[in-house]
């Protein structure tokens, strides 16, 4: 089941990240949900927490396209969006996620976290899964359940694990949005 869940998952992330629809994703795809996700939380796009999070997304696709060998300005195609991220994020376990993914979620926790204190709190966390097109009614209870020391915030790791379960069909909460 976990095989089937995380290929379905791939092709909706591509699906969502190919904004024009063109059947291929761009560097300017990724940095487009990172825009959206700046945009709701009312940042200028210009601060630092704006540009960490716009600059770690076209980091992440500028490493994926590279190891894909479509280059850091080019574009990749669903199979081989899906191919790349099985070998460089799922197969490499922990590792993976942490050098691909975790400086992106670290960088919306930066901007997410309005209070300073460097965790999410259900409300930061119900902005950010607003920006990606979550249904409102589903935030409290992903927060629940990626909350897993149950402290009432969620903090980077928390985040990077619940990304990972999610991908891996380990974690059925939604993560993806529209």
């Amino acid at each position: 089941m976990t095989a089937a869940v995380k290929s379905d998952r791939l092709k909706k992330r591509f699906a969502k990240w190919d904004v024009n629809k063109n059947g291929r994703i761009e560097k300017s795809d990724y940095e487009a949900e990172a825009r959206r996700i700046v945009k709701a939380f009312g940042e200028d796009p210009a601060s630092p927490q704006a540009r960490a999070v716009i600059n770690s997304f076209s980091d992440m696709f500028e490493y994926l396209a590279s190891k894909a060998g479509v280059g850091p300005n080019g574009s990749m195609t669903e199979q081989q969006f899906i191919e790349v991220t099985e070998a460089q994020i799922f197969q490499e376990g922990d590792s993976g996620f942490n050098r691909v993914v975790r400086p992106t979620i670290a960088a919306i926790v930066g901007l997410c976290d309005t209070d300073g204190d460097g965790e999410v709190s259900p409300r930061e966390f119900g902005k950010w899964l607003d920006a990606i097109g979550v249904e409102p009614s589903a935030v409290d209870t992903a927060f629940r359940a990626i909350d897993t020391n149950g402290n009432g915030k969620l903090t980077v790791d928390e985040l990077v694990h619940a990304v990972r379960d999610y991908h891996l069909g380990k974690l059925d909460v939604p993560l993806l949005g529209n």
